[in-house]
């Protein structure tokens, strides 16, 4: 069989590394004397890593997280101590397996934003699938999809997220079409997907974005249970997380 019709059968068979690296290997295997499953475990092995590749590039593509916002970037010395303890753990998604939700709580400026891009990058580069969306665009999305009568269907292509990351939830606009759609969209994730949510609003304020309080403390139980939260200082501390939501 020619190099050539090779080539085609195992780009068929969906194996482009074989195809592409099976001579130099052939040739590396021949010199060193391989033996077969040396040979195939290395053609093998280049498959599984150059798979491993275009999906974590897939699924950078597909977060848009902004580029510029890693952990590379992050200046962790602004970070409090018991924020840089938790950010490895946080970084290696446990969280998500567990479908918890992360609270970053704070005034402008104090880096919540770049923090969370920070760990969406380190889960994508860890095979995890993320999107990275401001409040609003995503109410204002889910509000399309509902006037189109096409939510369920928009509410389950957000599903195949392991993780949303919804940046600055204080500042929807608050009327009760968008309240709605949002209040649909963190129950249709409880329990089962993650959340990560920015905000310059405590709990005790959230009765701004979802007006009707018996709505407010159901959104806040939804996001609050099996969540790790970083209060105005960016410090995790989960044994205050329910502070403000208790006290409302």
């Amino acid at each position: 069989m020619s190099e050539a019709a090779l080539g085609m059968l195992l780009r068929a068979l969906k194996l482009p590394a074989f195809a592409v690296h099976n001579e130099e290997v052939a040739r590396q295997a021949e010199r060193g004397g391989w033996t077969f499953e040396v040979y195939l475990r290395h053609l093998v092995e280049l498959e599984l890593g150059e798979r491993k590749e275009r999906k974590i590039q897939r699924l950078r593509k597909d977060s848009d997280l902004p580029s510029e916002k890693t952990l590379a970037t992050l200046d962790a010395e602004r970070l409090p101590a018991k924020v840089k303890r938790q950010l490895p753990g946080l970084c290696e998604g446990g969280f998500v397996d567990r479908a918890e939700n992360v609270l970053a709580f704070g005034l402008p400026g104090r880096g919540k934003t770049h923090l969370v891009c920070a760990i969406g990058h380190e889960l994508v580069r860890r095979g995890r699938s993320v999107l990275f969306t401001p409040t609003y665009k995503l109410v204002q999305r889910l509000l399309v999809a509902k006037k189109a009568l096409t939510l369920e269907e928009d509410l389950k292509a957000l599903d195949r997220f392991d993780v949303v990351i919804l940046d600055d939830i204080g500042y929807v606009q608050q009327d009760r079409e968008e309240m709605e759609v949002l209040f649909t969209f963190l129950a249709e994730r409880y329990e089962r997907r993650s959340v990560v949510i920015t905000s310059n609003l405590v709990f005790s304020r959230w009765d701004r974005i979802f007006k009707d309080p018996m709505t407010t403390a159901a959104a806040i139980d939804r996001v609050v249970h099996h969540a790790q939260a970083m209060p105005p200082t960016l410090e995790l501390n989960t044994s205050d997380k329910c502070q403000d939501y208790c006290n409302a």
